[in-house]
C-alpha cells in the first residue's frame, strides 16, 4: 500500500485510515447511533476502528489498573475510558499521541498511534506515557468492501481526526462537533435517504 500524504484526507488509494467516522443520523446499526469512530485501519483487507463517545460508565481507569495488578493505586495520571466497539470487547487498545510508543505501536497518522501493551498502562499510571490518549475496549471491524459499501450508501461521514475530536472532553457532544467540523447542522439532516 503506498504511504499516506498527511495533507490529504484519504490515502493514493482512496482509504481513510486516519480519519474520524461520523454516523449519519439514520445508522441502521443502533450499535453505531450517534457514534464517531477514528479509523485506526483501512486497506483492501478491511477496516478497525474505535468508537470515541461511548464511555464505559461501569469500569474506571483505577478498576482497571486494580485487574491487571497494576500498581500505583492510586495512579498519577488517568486516562479517559471508552467502549471501542462490539467486536473482542475484552481487548484493549490506548489511542494516543505519538510523543510516546513502544515496540508494536502501530502509527495511525503522523501524531497518533495506536498500542495494544500493558507498558502503556503502566506509563499513564506512574505519571508518564503519551500525552494525551484514551483506552478502547473492543473494537469496530469491517470485512474487505464492507466499509466502501457503507460510505457509498451514505451510512458515515468521514472528517479529519485533530486532538479536540480525538481526545474530547466531553465525548457526549462529540458527534455534534464532528458535525460542526464539517460544517453540517445534525438538525437539518434527514434520518433517511430520499429521491427527488
Amino acid at each position: 500500500m503506498a504511504s499516506r500524504d498527511p495533507n490529504s484526507p484519504t490515502d493514493a488509494e482512496g482509504y481513510l485510515t486516519g480519519q474520524l467516522l461520523v454516523a449519519m443520523p439514520g445508522m441502521a446499526d443502533p450499535r453505531f447511533t450517534r457514534t464517531v469512530i477514528c479509523l485506526c485501519a483501512h486497506s483492501p483487507e478491511g477496516a478497525m476502528g474505535l468508537v470515541l463517545n461511548q464511555p464505559l460508565d461501569n469500569l474506571s481507569f483505577d478498576e482497571l489498573l486494580g485487574q491487571l495488578g497494576l500498581d500505583p493505586v492510586p495512579p498519577a495520571r488517568r486516562i479517559r475510558l471508552t467502549q471501542g466497539g462490539p467486536v473482542e470487547g475484552g481487548r484493549g487498545f490506548v489511542l494516543h499521541t505519538a510523543d510516546w510508543e513502544t515496540e508494536g505501536s502501530l502509527t495511525v497518522q503522523p501524531g497518533l498511534a495506536l498500542t495494544a501493551s500493558v507498558e502503556i498502562l503502566k506509563a499513564i499510571a506512574s505519571g508518564g506515557g503519551p500525552r494525551a490518549g484514551l483506552l478502547a475496549l473492543g473494537y469496530a471491524g469491517w470485512g474487505p468492501g464492507q466499509l466502501d459499501n457503507e460510505l457509498q450508501q451514505n451510512a458515515w461521514l468521514s472528517v479529519p481526526a485533530d486532538e479536540d475530536l480525538l481526545f474530547a472532553e466531553q465525548p457526549d457532544q462529540l458527534w455534534r462537533a464532528a458535525m460542526a467540523k464539517l460544517g453540517i447542522d445534525p438538525s437539518a439532516l434527514s434520518g433517511s435517504a430520499g429521491h427527488a
